[in-house]
Formats: structure tokens, sequence, C-alpha cells
């Protein structure tokens, strides 16, 4: 591999990639898994943030449709995205990887308040740092949080991981099997064409502060690795219109 090109990135799991073929919970082989590849990239000297969503075990969005209260259900998803942050620092930890979570809700009991000069100095320090519960406000989802904690801590990079798929579609490619793939995509095409890339508002803040995004599958083998080399993966998503 050649040298990485980021010295500090930001890491968007999706809580559905933690459950592996499962519908609910946490595959701890796969934990074990993000682990050994979070492990390898901190050990290149690049800082390693991650923000982990909560789907595995419960979606605000689905829950308010079933007759939950919003803003109650978004509570609920906030500490399911704690659970899970955890259960991979607990995996990090196995895999001798120093690692903080921090969370925007209060729970000392277990993670540290998010605090943005402590993050950034935890990262200083080789640290890898976890950020849980959102962005602390419901109706937010976890991909704003992930935007958002990314632009505090000047990360260089969005890696946006997903569960078994490659990138970016035009249209869903587990139901259409004429789906064209994007190799790169300007922000403002993505939201013009109202690609399912991350939420607008996500999107709006990395456009904003010219944050590149690359999504790409996290079950490729040595995904995030490939990501910081800057190999071609997934598909890049910046200011410019091609990779």
């Amino acid at each position: 591999m050649t040298a990485h090109k980021y010295k500090r990135i930001l890491l968007k799991l999706s809580g559905e990639a933690l459950s592996g073929g499962a519908s609910f919970g946490i595959d701890p082989s796969i934990l074990t898994k993000i682990a050994n590849q979070i492990k390898r990239v901190a050990d290149m000297g690049i800082g390693v943030a991650v923000v982990v969503g909560g789907g595995n075990i419960l979606r605000g969005a689905e829950a308010a449709r079933s007759g939950m209260d919003r803003a109650t259900a978004d509570y609920a998803g906030m500490l399911a995205t704690i659970i899970n942050a955890l259960s991979l620092q607990d995996a990090l930890e196995r895999e001798g990887v120093v690692t903080r979570t921090q969370s925007a809700i209060n729970v000392q009991q277990v993670a540290e308040p998010y605090i943005r000069r402590r993050a950034i100095r935890h990262l200083e320090k080789g640290r890898v740092v976890i950020f849980a519960g959102g962005t602390g406000n419901p109706y937010m989802t976890t991909d704003t949080a992930a935007a958002l904690r990314a632009i505090e801590i000047e990360a260089e990079v969005f890696l946006m991981a997903l569960n078994n798929v490659d990138g970016v579609y035009n249209a869903d490619p587990r139901k259409d099997s004429n789906a064209k793939k994007f190799d790169s995509l300007t922000y403002l095409d993505a939201l013009n064409m109202r690609l399912e890339v991350m939420d607008a508002t996500a999107l709006s803040l990395c456009l904003e502060n010219k944050l590149p995004i690359i999504v790409f599958n996290l079950m490729e083998q040595n995904s995030i690795e490939r990501a910081v080399m800057n190999e071609p993966i997934g598909t890049l998503v910046s200011d410019e219109k091609t990779r």
C-alpha cells in the first residue's frame, strides 16, 4: 500500500452493519472485524473518530411512524447509539486500542461528555474517539451528527461505511438490477438528484465546509484502509466532478 492521504478521519458506521446478517442486535464477529480495521488505520498514525448509528436496536423515525412520540423516539435512538458505541469501544480495547467514548447526552457513568477540545486532545494523543448520542437533539440523524463532529474536529474526510452497498447509485441496487453506480459526484448533484447518500442536512454541512465524503461498502476486505489510502473504492462526493 502507498502512503495514506489523510491525517484525521471521521468514520460513520451504520447500526445495521453491526448486526451482520441478522435483523437486530450486535454480531461480535463483525465488531471484531471492524475493530481490527480501525486498529490498522490508527497504527498508521491517522487520527480516527467514529460515529455509530443505532438502527440495529431502534430507529427513532420508524418508532415515530408506529405511534411513538417523535422526540421520545429519537432520544431512545440516541441511547441505542450509546450501546453500540460502548460495544465498539470494548472490541477496540480488546485489540489494544486506547479508546474514549464521548456522548452528547449525559451518561457520565459510562462515557465522557462531548467536549470538542478534549476530543481533539484525545486524537492528538493517538486515541480513537467514538461519538455517541447523536447531536443530543431530536429530529437530527446520526448522519448529521457525524458531519457536524467531522467539521468540529477538523477531519479531512468523512468515510460513510454502508452495509453491503458499495457506493452511491441512481436507484437502489438491491431492488433494481439496472441501477448505475457513480464513481464520483458533486454535493449539488447528490442534492439535486435526491440520491440517498445521507440526509440533506448532513450533505449541506459537508458542502458548506468542503468536506469530502467517501461512500463505500464496509464489508469489502480492507475497505477502511483502502479509503484512507485514496484507492478507488466506493463513491467520492466532493465539490469536483471527477475523482
